[in-house]
């Protein structure tokens, strides 16, 4: 299926951010790793469950593209495992929903630090095209890192709004897979979400975007799950966003 995303028939693009617009997924995943096994380990050592480390799959079933605290929750439920929910507020030493949520964003944010972020040649390629050809652009993630991973990568400028995990807790909006962020990136940017399009590499994501009734949704396999991405929502899968360039 070929598509010129600025052929006329939509006005604006919303992109996820982690795995399609930059090469921060994996920094999430490590992140996310390190901290499960940790604390699986120390559960395992105090006798509650045999220990089986956090895989790849966890990420990809539970995690990726999530709200940060929605992760944790559906991971630990998956492990039958129920924990306080605690705050926001939360010490990452605490043994919370939020304290182990706030213990992975203390993980990624030092990743951040110390090995940088880029930014996919092909995907920044596609956006400076669309916005050649007049149309509206918006990130939309779960991420609260978001400001500083698009800056770090110089791509901040490439977008006309941005809606994350900061602005998902400020207004109070349900994470993905529920459409509200995709939403609310089309209402910034004036456009009926049957003229934007949206871009993404997770399952909760592509789900959002069919959620919300957006005129198409484009999945971005970079684990060779084109066939799951299909599957739950995308209209077409890429391997690289420099294949929707004409």
């Amino acid at each position: 299926m070929k598509v010129n995303l600025a052929g006329g028939k939509f006005d604006a693009v919303l992109f996820d951010l982690d795995g399609v617009l930059t090469d921060t997924a994996r920094l999430h995943a490590a992140s996310w790793k390190k901290m499960f096994d940790a604390f699986l380990s120390q559960r395992a050592e105090a006798g509650r469950e045999s220990f089986a480390p956090f895989e790849l799959d966890d990420y990809r079933l539970y995690l990726d593209g999530r709200a940060r605290y929605d992760g944790v929750r559906d991971f630990l439920k998956s492990r039958g495992i129920e924990l306080p929910e605690g705050s926001a507020e939360d010490l990452p030493e605490r043994d919370t929903v939020c304290g182990l949520g706030n213990r992975k964003n203390e993980l990624v944010t030092e990743l951040i630090n110390s090995v940088g972020v880029d930014a996919y040649s092909g995907s920044e390629a596609l956006v400076r095209y669309i916005r050649d050809h007049g149309l509206l652009t918006a990130v939309v993630s779960a991420s609260s890192n978001c400001a500083e991973v698009l800056d770090e990568a110089g791509i901040a400028d490439l977008f006309d709004a941005r809606i994350d995990g900061v602005v998902l807790k400020e207004r109070h909006l349900q994470g993905k897979p529920e459409p509200d962020s995709f939403l609310e990136a089309a209402r910034q940017l004036g456009v009926e979400p049957g003229r934007a399009v949206v871009v993404e590499d997770a399952i909760s994501g592509v789900q959002a975007g069919r959620a919300g009734g957006f005129g198409l949704v484009v999945g971005v396999s970079r684990k060779s799950d084109e066939s799951v991405l299909a599957e739950n929502g995308a209209d077409i899968v890429v391997h690289d966003l420099a294949e929707l360039i004409p």
